[in-house]
């Protein structure tokens, strides 16, 4: 992976329709190494390009939430019958179910490390700025672009394993690094941003300002993710920084913050939750739920602008509308498991599955490879009553490109429960609440284990990219006992067939580098194991 020439991108920001956040930036002009960095609003468009960097992460390839469930028990690969079978090579965990797709997560690769490359930038340029009466900025920039870093470097190590770690530009060959090393940079990372944001706070009029923006209770809630899934995949007690380590005790303590003082809370009704489950109750972007959100608009072209929800498409019905659901490519379809897990009183049923029968929904299954009845709703694209696209009638160019709900990264559930499981003396609490929304008047306390928390989390988080990484951190065993599945009727072009998946192992749950990476690095890359 090689980065010979170094472009850097004004952004100009526009407050467009629904948009309304400092991330929607449209490419103005180029600036050059040499005449860049210079001023506090060089550095500010500097950071709003790490920003961008998200956005753009999952624009191509298969998007990292997205895959997560498809590698999970919640859904299968599907897509359309006759579309080559990558979905289900990652859903099989087979090479051989689609050979050709050795490369299948390239794109995803390649922008991931696009963004670590301008994180790296301006942090290696922070001091050349003339700060002046703004001082105060530049920690607070570099905060958030650690974040970031620290946000795109998880992901990856997750994905693969043993991948290359930068933490300057670099146009080197660089070998893979040992996890804990990467481990160790995602650390100290989240901690300088811990140390260095503002703790105001959430209220509506700062989330009108801040949405999207990293916070200091989206680093200590990733910081809890983070070691809750290091030190169980790999078997440890404490989480690496460079210099030292944490303990569980510490990072309790962290949620514990973000939960007694952060203002954010659930909000009572969680169908509000998701557009498609609540079209005329959406508590909205920015809600005091939503501790970081990934942000997009309907503004994609074919022009170089990627601003919109690019993946979200391969959730909606297979080449049908049904208000209030928009069409879609039908790719991850639900697991009847998954709709099985949940009690019928169970508000999350209803609020995060499409049940095609349940909802009176027509729809034409002859082009649909494994159809199940069941669609994912949370990130369901929409129609209008006319059966129009949504986006495309606020102006998106295509219904494909064009998807602007936000991918909520973290949410205030996913605190408590991670509290719940890190032992907090309130741990019956946290848990009680988050079942409490879901059953409402039918909701009965039982007593928290580890095995309910995680039970818990599969019904709340189901579609939010979260399952698989629960799964694994519990070990192989017990990854390969929920994802294996000796015989699923399902029916692909009309036909029924028998779905069949077996956990392998061998890959530890790690995914294949991109062969042409492995190339392109004159083989300082090594595939995984199993690949």
């Amino acid at each position: 992976m090689k980065f010979k020439h170094i472009i850097f991108a004004l952004f100009l920001v526009s407050f467009l329709g629904c948009s309304e956040s400092f991330l929607d930036a449209e490419l103005l002009t180029e600036k050059t190494e040499g005449n860049f960095y210079k001023t506090p609003q060089d550095a500010y468009l500097a950071m709003v390009g790490c920003y961008d960097g998200l956005q753009q992460v999952w624009a191509g390839g298969i998007a990292f939430p997205l895959a997560a469930e498809v590698f999970s028990d919640n859904c299968f690969g599907g897509t359309g019958a006759s579309d080559g079978f990558s979905y289900q090579m990652i859903d099989e965990f087979d090479r051989d179910r689609s050979p050709s797709d050795i490369n299948v997560f390239e794109s995803n690769w390649a922008a991931y490390y696009r963004t670590i490359f301008r994180c790296n930038k301006l942090l290696q340029n922070l001091d050349n700025v003339s700060w002046g009466s703004q001082e105060s900025q530049r920690n607070q920039y570099e905060a958030e672009v650690r974040f970031i870093r620290a946000f795109s470097y998880f992901d990856l190590v997750r994905f693969f394993g043993h991948i290359p770690l930068l933490e300057e530009p670099s146009v080197e060959n660089l070998p893979q690094a040992n996890p804990d090393e990467v481990y160790a940079l995602i650390g100290t990372d989240l901690l300088y941003a811990i140390n260095n944001l503002g703790d105001a706070p959430f209220s509506e009029n700062a989330a009108a300002q801040m949405d999207g923006r990293v916070t200091k209770w989206a680093a200590e809630s990733l910081l809890g993710r983070v070691y809750l899934y290091y030190t169980g995949y790999y078997g440890q007690s404490n989480l690496p920084t460079q210099g030292g380590s944490l303990a569980q005790a510490e990072v309790l303590s962290y949620l514990e913050d973000v939960i007694s003082n952060s203002g954010h809370g659930l909000i009572e009704d969680f169908a509000a939750l998701w557009p498609a489950a609540s079209v005329e109750n959406y508590a909205g972007e920015g809600n005091k739920e939503f501790v970081f959100s990934i942000k997009y608009t309907y503004t994609s072209d074919y022009n170089g602008n990627t601003d919109g929800n690019h993946w979200m498409v391969m959730y909606g019905m297979r080449q049908t509308d049904s208000y209030p659901y928009g069409r879609g490519w039908g790719g991850a379809t639900v697991a009847p498991d998954l709709w099985d897990a949940y009690s019928d009183n169970d508000e999350r049923k209803t609020a995060s599955i499409l049940s095609i029968e349940g909802e009176g929904v027509e729809i034409d299954i002859s082009t649909q490879r494994e159809y199940t009845g069941y669609y994912a709703k949370k990130y369901m694209p929409r129609s209008t009553p006319s059966g129009q696209s949504l986006a495309e009638s606020l102006g998106a160019v295509n219904f494909q490109i064009g998807q602007f709900q936000d991918y909520v990264a973290i949410r205030f559930s996913d605190v408590l429960l991670m509290a719940a499981e890190l032992g907090s003396p309130n741990a019956q609490s946290y848990y009680d609440m988050v079942r409490q929304r879901a059953l409402q008047d039918n909701f009965v306390s039982q007593p928290v284990s580890q095995e309910r928390i995680m039970e818990e989390r599969r019904l709340e988080f189901a579609f939010e990219g979260i399952r698989y990484w629960d799964l694994l951190r519990q070990g192989m065993s017990v990854a390969a006992s929920a994802i294996n599945d000796s015989g699923t009727e399902v029916w692909s072009g009309g036909v029924p067939e028998t779905k069949t998946v077996t956990f392998n192992t061998q890959t530890q749950g790690l995914q294949q580098i991109p062969y042409n990476q492995i190339n392109l690095s004159n083989g300082t890359l090594q595939q995984n194991a199993g690949w």
